[in-house]
């Protein structure tokens, strides 16, 4: 299974958050999920999670 890395540095934050994080989709997307509720005061929302999808990137190996 592919790995994905999502990069908080490349999303519209006023915190400029560098957290970096990879792994497959299905470990990766609760991960990133989790960490725009509590880091960044999102709301876990359908739309939340499809914006957290598209930004996913593939990883280098």
């Amino acid at each position: 299974m592919p790995r994905k890395s999502i990069d908080c540095r490349k999303m519209p934050s006023e915190k400029n958050c560098d957290l970096k994080m990879s792994g497959s989709e299905e470990h990766l997307l609760p991960a990133a999920i989790n960490h725009a509720v509590t880091a960044h005061g999102h709301q876990d929302t359908p739309e939340l999670r499809e914006e957290l999808k598209k930004s996913f990137e593939d990883e280098q190996e």
